[in-house]
């Protein structure tokens, strides 16, 4: 499984980088800077959570094991929240008018997700699930 976390580390760290490096030459604005700050700062986070999530990790909701350490420990969903920077990071880089729109579509979907993920932890952990969202953000 960390081979699968890997690959996908690379391949997605390798596609970011090379659509900066084409698609937004310099020079920068501090607001295209902040924008990769942004970008590499929840792509760092973004990486960690994945590869805590172990075996976890899913693309459908799946009830495997309750991860509560780590990042899991203050966050419950930090894939979609760092995903998240990711994203908002690009939509600075390029200042793109489009792009928010995409980030504006993307908040209530991963509020979704993570409701239809929370439903599945809470019916296969129950009382331990509870207990764990009440001391942890989205």
């Amino acid at each position: 499984m960390i081979g699968r976390h890997i690959v996908l580390t690379v391949v997605v760290g390798t596609a970011l980088g090379y659509m900066i490096w084409r698609l937004a030459p310099p020079p920068w604005s501090s607001v295209q800077t902040a924008g990769l700050g942004l970008l590499a700062a929840g792509f760092v986070l973004w990486t960690i959570a994945r590869f805590q999530l172990g075996v976890s990790f899913a693309v459908t909701a799946q009830a495997r094991q309750l991860v509560t350490s780590g990042l899991y420990s203050k966050i419950r969903n930090p894939v979609y929240v760092f995903g998240s920077w990711v994203i908002a990071g690009l939509i600075l880089v390029f200042g793109h008018p489009f792009g928010l729109l995409v980030f504006v579509l993307l908040v209530p979907l991963q509020v979704w997700r993570a409701r239809k993920e929370s439903a599945i932890l809470e019916a296969a952990f129950g009382e331990e699930y509870r207990r764990y969202r009440a001391n942890t953000w989205f």
